[in-house]
């Protein structure tokens, strides 16, 4: 093998690994859909700091129409939900609620830099919820030194502007109900 083709081998091996570490070098849903009118568990990937600092806080927005939130306390870490009234009533069960979490704060760690881990949240996709549509839950990540926001969007009917921003928030694609 000549020294040409090792070294074309190994910056596409670099390559890859770049490209790879890339596309998860954001705060994201390891859940990518669900059907309307579901349960849904949100786990919640942080990979990474802030430019090498490390992650204090992580502020989840629920958006509108996601109901009945529940998260999942984490050792070393405070909980705190944000409660308020939701612009509409939502059914859940066959019962209508009008008002519940609007945002989860988990604050504590610190989750070093160099670690990875998991923050969880149970909820229901209310049967008013748009099939067919995406959902997005916005994220500040608050570090020892730095903050990190996660919250870009796309323009409704569109998924570019998310798909090519360097801080799209987590995103759940709203499915027909089974």
């Amino acid at each position: 093998m000549s020294i040409s083709s090792m070294s074309s081998r190994a910056i596409l091996g670099m390559a890859a690994v770049l490209f790879a570490s890339c596309a998860v070098a954001h705060v994201s849903l390891q859940t990518k859909q669900a059907p309307v009118g579901s349960s849904y568990k949100a786990v919640l990937s942080v990979p990474h700091g802030c430019k090498g600092s490390a992650t204090t806080k992580i502020r989840v927005r629920i958006p509108e129409g996601v109901v009945g939130v529940k998260p999942q306390p984490k050792a070393g870490w405070t909980l705190e939900t944000v409660k308020g009234d939701y612009k509409q009533a939502y059914t859940r069960w066959g019962a209508k609620v009008s008002s519940g979490v609007q945002e989860v704060v988990w604050a504590g760690g610190p989750l070093q830099d160099e670690h990875y881990d998991e923050f969880v949240f149970i909820s229901y996709l209310g049967n008013e919820l748009k099939p067919n549509s995406t959902l997005y839950f916005p994220v500040v990540q608050e570090c020892e030194q730095g903050v990190e926001r996660w919250i870009d969007q796309a323009a409704p009917d569109t998924q570019k502007a998310a798909d090519h921003s360097d801080a799209p928030a987590p995103a759940l694609q709203l499915l027909p109900k089974p």
